[in-house]
């Protein structure tokens, strides 16, 4: 980086090899807050969800054999969509390099294989790990330290899929104004049934092998923590997950797969698809709010990987699905059931999405 010394003061890597990512974000120290006294302060305002973090434990047995199914079924899948999507930003930028900016922890798996892929293809790239907090904004300081590097021409923003499109207008609006940027920001993702990222892989929403654990698959690190003091956002690194870490097999076993896929190269939307997309989405959450009572769209979680990470990390109050039998949601499922939560097959109510879970309000 142009600023060797604020480089110096973050996490590295974390555990995925040194030339996958950079991280700039810099380690903290955290006292951990109770799920539920997360959710209270949340819900009263008292504290930003970036401000509080709670234990990370280690995977059970069933959820990593959950994780395997999903490998199973859904690996050659993930390999084709990488590659798709390289394909796409090789004809996009023409720049002498491509400079990746995941989001931290979602982005982080596919800007990885989308850095190799586009190493493959013979582009000159490199991969950042970036914080951006819901309502607060982007890592301004990681961010202008990347531009002064490569430029913003060059950049395009990662995150692993889109539920409502929240993450996508809080980038919109950190760089509205902003003339280095175009308009409608540069952001990839593997999935995005509600129309809002640049490029996508597919809109549909299916379970993303790498969206079904935290941490072990994201470099041991934690999401990101908003920086009282200022300067760059920070992080937790879980060292005592070390021995359930599978960061760098989850990367070799897609790369091994994308090596033998053929596939064409992925379209950005167009505006008609991008709005029927965002219609149909917003449809579904609106409907929901009005259903269970919901004043703030912030407790509604749609699409499996938001539905599954919200009964993992928040306090849910209800989990639909479109359908029961689904193996795409039978983690969601599996959590589910262990913490005594009724699940409601909704069927064709979710429009697009084949999960959602309503976050108890406890004010």
């Amino acid at each position: 980086m142009s600023n060797p010394a604020q480089a110096s003061l973050t996490v590295g890597s974390g555990s995925y090899l040194h030339d996958d990512v950079h991280f700039l974000l810099r380690p903290v120290q955290i006292g951990l807050t109770d799920v539920l006294e997360k959710e209270r302060l949340i819900q009263t305002n008292l504290k930003h969800y970036s401000e509080m973090i709670s234990q990370e434990s280690a995977p059970s047995s069933t959820h990593m054999a959950l994780y395997e199914r999903a490998m199973g079924q859904n690996a050659v899948r993930m390999a084709e969509n990488v590659q798709a999507l390289a394909l796409a930003l090789d004809e996009c930028y023409n720049g002498p390099t491509i400079a990746l900016v995941s989001f931290v922890r979602a982005g982080l798996p596919l800007g990885v294989l989308l850095r190799r892929a586009l190493l493959g293809l013979g582009r000159n790239v490199h991969h950042y790990g970036i914080s951006i907090v819901r309502d607060r904004g982007i890592d301004v300081v990681a961010l202008e330290s990347i531009i002064a590097e490569h430029g913003a021409e060059n950049i395009v923003f990662v995150d692993g899929w889109t539920g409502k499109g929240a993450i996508s207008g809080e980038i919109k609006r950190c760089l509205a104004g902003d003339k280095r940027f175009p308009y409608e920001p540069r952001l990839a993702v593997l999935a995005d049934p509600c129309g809002r990222a640049w490029l996508a892989a597919s809109a549909d929403d299916w379970i993303i092998p790498s969206g079904i654990l935290g941490a072990t698959v994201s470099g041991l690190v934690s999401r990101s923590i908003w920086p009282a003091e200022g300067g760059l956002h920070g992080c937790v690194v879980y060292n005592h997950l070390q021995e359930h870490d599978v960061t760098r097999q989850f990367i070799d076993r897609i790369e091994a797969a994308r090596t033998s896929v053929e596939v064409s190269p992925a379209s950005p939307w167009t505006p008609e698809q991008a709005l029927a997309l965002q219609t149909s989405a917003l449809g579904v959450v609106y409907s929901l709010a009005a259903r269970f009572g919901v004043t703030n769209l912030n407790r509604v979680k749609p699409g499996i990987a938001e539905a599954t990470r919200a009964v993992l990390r928040r306090v849910p109050d209800q989990v639909l699905v479109r359908d029961r039998a689904d193996a795409d949601v039978q983690l969601l499922m599996h959590l589910t059931d262990g913490a005594g939560i009724e699940v409601q097959e909704a069927g064709d109510e979710l429009g697009p999405y084949r999960a959602v879970t309503i976050i108890r309000s406890v004010n």
